[in-house]
Formats: C-alpha cells, sequence, structure tokens
C-alpha cells in the first residue's frame, strides 16, 4: 500500500567528465550496457542515457502539483488514430502542498509528435499487400515535429485527490476520490469545450483555478479512499471503496443524481485499495486489499460475495479486467509482483495462471492493453514502466541470433523474462498508467515529478476487424 507523493528505455551508462577534466573525450569510453534498476550500480563519473530510437514518440510534462492520479478521456477525434501529430486529453487530480491548494486538471496535449509507423494488419487479411523493406523510410519520418502544445483548466478541489475516474460513456463526467473522505461528482463538459476551441498555450501551467459545485457529493465513508470504478456496461452505474473495509454501490437515477446504498458490501478485512467493474456483465465487480485478497461481487445475489482469491502474500495494491478476454484478471503487489488469474479456475482453487516477480517495489499500476489482449502495462515504485506480452515463450535459437547481432553493440541482461517487451524509466515515483484507448501503443504515465506520453516502437498493433 504505497501511495503517498510528498529504459528497454534502453537505459544506457555513459561517462561523464569529472569536474574540472574538461571534454568528455578525457575520460575513456566504456561498451553501453542495458541498466537495471536494483541490479546495477552507477559508478562515478557515469550517467543514464537514454536510447531515443526505442520510442516512436516521447514526451515529458507537467501540470503543476504532483499528481497521484488521472485518466484518459475519450475523445471525438477518431476512434482508431494512427498519423501524428496526437491530440490527447486527459482529467487529473492534484497532491498540493496545501489542502487549499488542490483542484482537479483538465489538459489537452496537442502536436504530439513522432516516427510513422502503420499497424500490423490483421492475420486474417491478405499477404500479398505486405512488403517489408515499403516501411524502413516511413519507420524514421517524423510527423508534428516539435515541442506538443498544453492547453490547462483547473477546477477547485477540496483537498487532494487520491483517485479520479471519467464515465465510459460520458468522459466529460469524473468521480473524484478526496483524503476529506468525500466522493464527488463533477460535469467537466464547459472545460472539454474550451481546451477544444482554443490553441493557446498554457504549458507553463495556467495559475487560474475556477470554483464550481460538483454535481454530487457523497460522505457516507467511514474514511479516505481510493478505489473507485464506473461500470463500462451501465452507464452512471459507480463503486467506490474506503480504507477501512466498506464498498459502496452507486446507482444512477434521472437528473444528475444517485442512490448510494446505505449499506456497504464489507467482505475485506482491511482497506480496499482497487476496484474494476467486469467488462461483460452489469452486475459483477472484483475488489482487492490490503488483506491480500481479491473479491468478485455479484450485487444480484442475496449474498453478493461471489468468491474470493487468495492473491499474493502481500498488500494487493492494484488490479485490471481484462476487456478483450473477460476471464483473465490482472493483479500487482506490495512485494512487486504481479499476478493473472484465469477466472474460470477459481472454482478449482488455483487460478494463477503467470506470476511475475521481476520488479522488486510496490506495484502501483497495472492496466490491459485496449487493443492486444495479451498485452500488459505495469508500473512500479522502482522507477519503472514495463510492458509484457504474456503470449510469448522463450525461443532459444532466436535469442541466440539476437545475441550474435548485438554482441558488439551493447551488453544485454540475460536473464530478462521473454515476455517483457519494453521498459521505460527516468520518472521519478511512477504512480499511476492508463493506455490511451484510441491510439494504439500509446500509454500515459504520471509521477512525482511530472507526467509521460510514450509510443514504444517495439509495440505491435494489430488492426481491430471491425476497423480494418
Amino acid at each position: 500500500m504505497v501511495r503517498s507523493l510528498k529504459n528497454p528505455k534502453k537505459a544506457k551508462r555513459k561517462n561523464k567528465a569529472k569536474k574540472g577534466e574538461g571534454s568528455s573525450d578525457s575520460v575513456p569510453s566504456l561498451p553501453a550496457k542495458v541498466w537495471q534498476p536494483g541490479v546495477d550500480k552507477l559508478e562515478e563519473g557515469e550517467e543514464l542515457q537514454c536510447d531515443a530510437s526505442a520510442y516512436n514518440s516521447l514526451h515529458a510534462f507537467h501540470i503543476g502539483w504532483p499528481c497521484l492520479s488521472f485518466d484518459v478521456l475519450r475523445d471525438s477525434l477518431g476512434l482508431v488514430r494512427t498519423e501524428f501529430p496526437h491530440s490527447v486529453y486527459c482529467v487529473a487530480g492534484s497532491q498540493a502542498e496545501k489542502s487549499s491548494w488542490n483542484s482537479i486538471g483538465i489538459f489537452k496535449l496537442s502536436k504530439i509528435s513522432g516516427k510513422r509507423r502503420d499497424l500490423v494488419p490483421d492475420k486474417t487479411g491478405d499477404d500479398s499487400d505486405m512488403d517489408g523493406d515499403s516501411s524502413d523510410s516511413d519507420e524514421e519520418e517524423e510527423a508534428g515535429s516539435g515541442t506538443p502544445v498544453l492547453q490547462l483548466r483547473k477546477v477547485f478541489h477540496e483537498g487532494c485527490v487520491n483517485r479520479i475516474r471519467a464515465m465510459t460513456q460520458k468522459p466529460d463526467i469524473v468521480a473524484s476520490w478526496g483524503d476529506t473522505g468525500h466522493v464527488q461528482v463533477w460535469d467537466i463538459s464547459s472545460h472539454i469545450n474550451a481546451l477544444a476551441e482554443s490553441e493557446s498555450d498554457l504549458s507553463h501551467g495556467a495559475s487560474a483555478v475556477s470554483s464550481q459545485a460538483p454535481l454530487f457529493k457523497f460522505g457516507g465513508h467511514k474514511d479516505e479512499g481510493y478505489a473507485i470504478d464506473w461500470s463500462p456496461r451501465v452507464p452512471g452505474k459507480l463503486v467506490s471503496g474506503d480504507c477501512k473495509n466498506c464498498i459502496h454501490l452507486w446507482e444512477p437515477t434521472s437528473g444528475a443524481t444517485w442512490n448510494v446504498g446505505a449499506k456497504s458490501y464489507i467482505g475485506h478485512t482491511a482497506s480496499v485499495e482497487d476496484l474494476q467493474w467486469s467488462p461483460t456483465e452489469d452486475t459483477v465487480f472484483a475488489s482487492c486489499s490490503v488483506d491480500r485478497n481479491i473479491i468478485i461481487w455479484d450485487t444480484r445475489m442475496g449474498n453478493p460475495l461471489a468468491a474470493t482469491i487468495t492473491a499474493h502474500k502481500a498488500d494487493v495494491n492494484v488490479i485490471s479486467w481484462n476487456k478483450l478476454a473477460s476471464c483473465m484478471l490482472a493483479s500487482g503487489s506490495d512485494d512487486g509482483t504481479f499476478s493473472i488469474q484465469d477466472l474460470r479456475m477459481v472454482k478449482d482453487g488455483d487460478s494463477v495462471v503467470a506470476h511475475f516477480d521481476y520488479h522488486k517495489h510496490p506495484i502501483t499500476s497495472v492496466e490491459w492493453s485496449p487493443h492486444e489482449a495479451s498485452t500488459l502495462a505495469v508500473s512500479s515504485s522502482d522507477n519503472q514502466l514495463t510492458i509484457w506480452d504474456l503470449s510469448l515463450e522463450r525461443d532459444e535459437e532466436e535469442e541466440a541470433e539476437f545475441k550474435s547481432k548485438m554482441k558488439e553493440q551493447v551488453n544485454a541482461p540475460t536473464d530478462l523474462p521473454p515476455q517483457l517487451l519494453f521498459v521505460h524509466q527516468g520518472q521519478k515515483d511512477l504512480k499511476e498508467l492508463h493506455w490511451h484507448s484510441q491510439i494504439p501503443g500509446m500509454v500515459v504515465s504520471t509521477a512525482a515529478d511530472g507526467f509521460n506520453i510514450l509510443m514504444p516502437s517495439n509495440i505491435e498493433t494489430a488492426i481491430p476487424a471491425n476497423v480494418a
């Protein structure tokens, strides 16, 4: 339970001139090496250097105060966008130095540049149109070059924002969990509209904070909390969980109000850390807790506690329900491990189908890709954001061929899991990540030192059949 905010990015080690020596040419060069946090140490005179070729796009920015939680907003710019420059809308909550300085930030980042790369055609299509050599020049072609434009609007929020989520069906409706113990629902449509119409650059931060009353405010929880999720199937349906052990179900009514169940769902024996609705069932959601368990709930049942899974040996911090393979649920723990549960096997008593201990510090966020059923992104307190493809297996012949090619360029680690596709580093105290549901391969992450938007060059995404 790590929350407070008070590469390969192939991160390569590089010699740095000592003070007084002038040019770095005076220091003998060492072979480049992929650097692993928690394993390797920097020697005196060394610094980390990002390998820019590992990304199709990489940009860093900040919106003022550190942000513990944010959400990417669905927009009307296109369901599947592959052409640079890109534009992204987000909503974020602040962790300000003083309680009265907090706000909800609604921002638009436009003119996001990067290298052009076509999506991989669906394998069910005709391969005759695929020319392996024709895309080489496109991969190196910069589109929309320059610094992205940040537009920002702020709404006053009482206290720090522990977590914030936008409604799937109406992204201009957002719910915030505050450290005051209140869950509030906001209408940010006027701010989104203003951002869409304006092109002014507010990259240095906007000082003006508007006062706006929330649509709805609930103070029935016994403590502050972090767990909250909108139903992807029933517009307006919400669940919220607190640091005691209580979960409340919100049912939408007419007139932008909600009936919040007076009776809470109690099955955990400690803080409820995260909540996720089922992507396929209107009445089913999952919760995870400091008590090391995941619980599956079904609100149709007299006893809504449908199943309990002992998921980890330490606090379960985060969960993610796979929208493309609804039997799969990912979870991340305080001990640095993350696991994949196959919910079809819960009744048999052993639902874990994959378990990884690559990270050595608490897992702070997990999320399945909205475009690839086997791809998962993970962030950790070890300052790494990793991307995994669980469909991959070790191929010793391919590995040997790769090592022979790379031997003279970089000393790559030999013990990396075959499912590990990408490691992003450079952010301090990573807290949360989200895939962009309309821009395949794009991940946004928040940390103590601001936001990153990244698109790894080795993440290949097939065109969905319904939009090909």
